[in-house]
Order: structure tokens, then sequence, then C-alpha cells
């Protein structure tokens, strides 16, 4: 293939003379990604979090929050496949020194599709099956036309928090026609601020999309659902009943996390999915 020049999430541009074939992938979703793309063999390296099953006898290089730099370096990688929110910016860096990494952060839907074929043009299959079928299922996506329903989405117990508009998951029940309560809801800092008890501080550049919240306020807020995934918090049978009191007339619905999560490949079969559960 001619030379390519990619840019990444983070704005920084990777230069490929030749497609990769040696691939570490950070991602859980990603590693979906490369296998559904037709790239399995060209995967080295993976985190334990990475279960495909197609993925089974690929070396593991720690968690995503605790990336083993110098296991990543000893594989020999030609691209490591990465993500803001889901890995450290120390790992980041020690390894941008010393190898190309694709830091992707995704907030919509058609951001992980774009994502998707970025990765596709970045091995060179973007313009054979499966890639090319997959790719284009993928960019025919649309929000759902039915008359949208209000959904409350927590995603941690203690401290209770949601995700509001600004995020992949509340784009994704977008599609689905389901609206977030906490769309508009922007966390603030100190903690103080965020649960309504001091003034907020300027956030100095800090990630806003997760608010930390009261069940006051969710009883303000209301909802017509409470969806519940199964990451990044295993929600009890005890969690359930005290946001069952906070909205005693909402339906609970629980989901998978990688339905509401994982961008890319994943998202293309997971809207049909959420619909039909959240129906």
């Amino acid at each position: 293939m001619p030379t390519l020049k990619v840019q990444d999430d983070l704005g920084r541009t990777l230069v490929f003379i030749h497609p990769p074939q040696r691939i570490v992938s950070l991602v859980p979703s990603d590693t979906h990604s490369l296998i559904s793309l037709g790239a399995t063999d060209r995967l080295v390296g993976r985190t334990t979090y990475c279960e495909s099953p197609e993925a089974a006898g690929v070396p593991t290089v720690g968690g995503t929050k605790d990336v083993d730099v110098d296991a990543v370096l000893a594989l020999a990688p030609h691209l490591v496949i990465a993500n803001q929110e889901e890995n450290t910016r120390s790992v980041l860096e020690a390894l941008a020194g010393r190898v190309p990494v694709l830091v992707s952060l995704p907030r919509r839907v058609h951001q992980g599709i774009a994502h998707l074929a970025r990765l596709a043009r970045i091995l060179g299959v973007g313009e054979t099956d499966p890639a090319r079928s997959l790719i284009r299922r993928g960019y025919r996506l649309a929000p759902s036309k039915a008359p949208p329903r209000r959904a409350f989405i927590p995603i941690w117990m203690d401290p209770l928090m949601t995700l509001n508009a600004d995020t992949f998951g509340s784009d994704v029940l977008a599609h689905v026609g389901i609206t977030n309560a906490f769309g508009d809801r922007l966390r603030l800092y100190p903690l103080a601020a965020d649960l309504g008890k001091a003034a907020p501080r300027d956030p100095a550049g800090r990630d806003e999309r997760y608010p930390r919240i009261t069940l006051d306020e969710i009883r303000a807020r209301g909802a017509d659902l409470i969806i519940l995934p199964d990451e990044p918090h295993a929600f009890s049978e005890a969690d359930e009943a005290t946001l069952r009191e906070a909205l005693p007339d909402a339906r609970v619905v629980r989901v998978s996390g990688k339905d509401l999560f994982w961008y890319g490949a994943w998202t293309i079969d997971a809207l049909d999915r959420l619909a039909a559960r959240l129906s």
C-alpha cells in the first residue's frame, strides 16, 4: 500500500509505510474489532479483559489500567491500539516514545464506526470482506424514530455515578430511542459541589462527563426506566432495591455493559439487542 497518514483522537499523526503485522490491543472492544476485520493473526498481545475466544492463545500484557509496558515492548509490536479513557496516561506516554500508538476516544456511535474504518485502512483491508461489508453495515446505523423513553443509567453505586449525553453509552441509547435523564448534567469539582454542598471550582480540563449524584436528584429528574449495565459495576439486588425506592414507578432492565460501551464492530449488532431488551 502507499504511505498512509492517519490522525488519532488526540490529533497525533501516525505514518504507516506498510500495514502493521504485529499489533497489541489494550482495549477489549478494539480486540473484538480486529478479529471482526479478519486480522486475528496480527494480534500478538492483549489485555486480560480481552476475552474474545479467538484471542484466547494471545499473550496478555496486564489489565487496561495496569499495562506492563515492558511486556508490550517485548512483543515488538508495529502498532499499539489504546483508548484515552480506558488506559492510563503514563502507560500511553511511555509506549508512544517507543512504538506507534493509536489512541481513540469515540463519544458517538458514528465516531466508533469511523474508528473501525480507520483501523481497516491501517490494516489495508478496507476494500475486502469481511471488513468492507462490516463497515457498510456500520455506516447504515441510524437513530430510532420511535417516541423516546426517559432513562436513568447508573454506572457506579458508591459513590453513586451516572453518565451524561457526551458519552458513547448515552449515544448508543439515543440510537434505540432512550433519552438520558442526566444528559445535561456535568460533573462538578470538588465532590461537595457535585453533591450540591459547595460552589463548583474550575474543572481545569478534567472529565466532566460522569457526574456523582444523589438519590434526591434522581427522584427530582424522574425516569421511565432504570438501566443497569453489568459493567463497570456489578449492581447487586440491594443496589437495585435502593434505586427502585428513588424511582418506584420505573421499570428496571439489566443489560450488557459491552452492548452499551464497546464501540466499533461490537456496536453494529449491539443496537438490535438493546432495542429488543429495552422495548
